[in-house]
């Protein structure tokens, strides 16, 4: 029979990784066998850097986790080693994850959790390859002054050529 500090202590787990899923924005769930262990400090490195919380977790703590977070469908990716990152920034881990996925092909994403939603490695991958959030907002100054831009061009059309007229 199991000891109750024991089972206490792993009751205790599991409501911390539910609560960790469920105030996380993003949650992405990796593979990391065949990482050196320098490899891993780096990786680590990154994501602290970044604020993402990086922890290898046991498969049943964390398909229990997620069964109380309402995420049963991620129990699906939870075989073999597992390491699981946890961010409130919705783009960083997935970006992290997979450019050192890129470097590292021993590292792999099997899925994870986007704003309450179960994702599969392709939905993270897609995420990770979108522009950051300054590249966003410079896309949409330029889209926001085109058409200003435009008339000025115009309007310095039609005064050079009343200038070469007169």
């Amino acid at each position: 029979m199991a000891n109750a500090k024991i089972i206490a202590a792993k009751q205790q787990a599991v409501e911390e990784i539910a609560s960790k899923f469920k105030a996380s924005a993003t949650t992405v769930i990796a593979d990391y066998r065949g990482l050196n262990v320098a490899q891993v400090t780096e990786l680590r490195k990154q994501l602290r850097a970044a604020g993402v919380e990086f922890q290898v977790l046991k498969n049943s703590l964390v398909s229990r986790a997620a069964g109380s977070a309402d995420l049963s469908e991620l129990q699906a990716v939870l075989t073999g080693p597992t390491a699981v990152a946890f961010s409130a920034d919705v783009v960083a881990p997935a970006k992290i994850l997979n450019d050192f996925a890129k470097k590292n092909e021993a590292l792999k994403i099997k899925g994870g959790v986007v704003e309450g939603h179960v994702v599969d490695p392709a939905q993270i991958q897609a995420l990770a390859n979108l522009p950051s959030r300054e590249g966003l907002l410079s896309m949409l100054l330029s889209v926001l002054q085109a058409p200003m831009r435009n008339m000025a061009l115009a309007v310095k059309a039609v005064a050079d050529k009343n200038e070469a007229t007169a």
